[in-house]
């Protein structure tokens, strides 16, 4: 199945961020620390010109952090961007986000000349979780679907930082299948964009071949079936998610798994590394690419 969503507000969102910009100081863009690449906007580089640019791993706690670290090196080599691992909810990673926008733009954030920050994101990577976090009360709507903010809002720090809200940006054409799959598997797509059986036995495969121990050690397994759908099989038994007969039913397995693999109970995982030497990581075990199970 492939897979392409595009709702019709993003286009508009484009749109307004190239507006916005021209008033803006300062990009923040929020990431998934679990999949940077394939939750970047691969435009963001292009429209952000020669403004400085803070790519945000949100949900760190749910990342490796050996690949983390690895990405935060990989992207501080383009000029004029720096990278900040953090957890949205975490009031003192909030607070050091903050100073470090302050450190990159030195002459705004004074009274009468407010640093005037734009913060973007795909859905569902946590961008309006980490505006309530800064702004210290609930000011932008957060949900566990993607595409929550559909329109812009300025939120005035009162600290001398401005930040503007722009809707959850997602490129026209996912023509990435493989990133569009980790995509999926994350949240960060709508659910009647793909099938949860494909996008399931998908992450499956990638986790079988990179974290096979996480497996074992969440489901009980002394041993990991050879193919992904006789895995996921086997986890709906052990779940109960059975039909007349005694059957599996392969959704309920699969909306089973995906939401825990979500929710961080299979441990703290990297959908994806950064093309970088070998040695820029540790010994322990790191994930490679994330492939279609055959």
């Amino acid at each position: 199945m492939q897979i392409g969503w595009y709702p019709g507000h993003m286009k508009k969102a484009r749109e307004l961020i190239n507006d916005l910009l021209k008033n803006s100081d300062l990009v923040v863009e929020v990431l998934d620390a679990r999949l940077p690449q394939s939750s970047a906007n691969p435009l963001m580089q292009e429209l952000r010109g020669r403004r400085p640019f803070i790519r945000v791993l949100n949900k760190e706690d749910l990342a490796d952090p050996v690949v983390t670290r690895a990405w935060k090196g990989y992207f501080e080599h383009e000029e004029g961007v720096k990278a900040l691992p953090l957890t949205a909810r975490n009031h003192t990673a909030a607070a050091s986000l903050q100073k470090l926008c302050r450190k990159l733009v030195p002459k705004r954030g004074k009274p009468g000349r407010p640093l005037r920050v734009m913060i973007v994101g795909i859905p569902n990577v946590g961008k309006s979780t980490l505006i309530n976090t800064l702004a210290g009360k609930k000011i932008a709507r957060v949900g566990d679907k993607p595409a929550i903010t559909t329109c812009h809002q300025q939120i005035d720090l009162r600290n001398g930082i401005l930040l503007s809200d722009t809707p959850g940006l997602l490129w026209p054409h996912l023509e990435d299948q493989e990133g569009a799959r980790r995509l999926a598997t994350s949240g960060a797509i709508g659910e009647n964009a793909y099938d949860q059986v494909e996008i399931a036995l998908f992450a499956l495969g990638w986790l079988r071949q990179s974290y096979p121990d996480r497996l074992r050690q969440r489901y009980k397994m002394a041993e990991l079936a050879a193919e992904s759908g006789a895995l996921l099989t086997a986890i709906g038994a052990k779940r109960g998610c059975l039909v007349a007969g005694g059957e599996v039913d392969s959704r309920r397995a699969a909306e089973l798994f995906l939401r825990e693999l979500r929710d961080g109970l299979l441990g703290r995982l990297s959908f994806e590394r950064p093309p970088v030497p070998e040695e820029a990581f540790d010994a322990e075990p790191v994930p490679q690419k994330m492939e279609k199970d055959q």
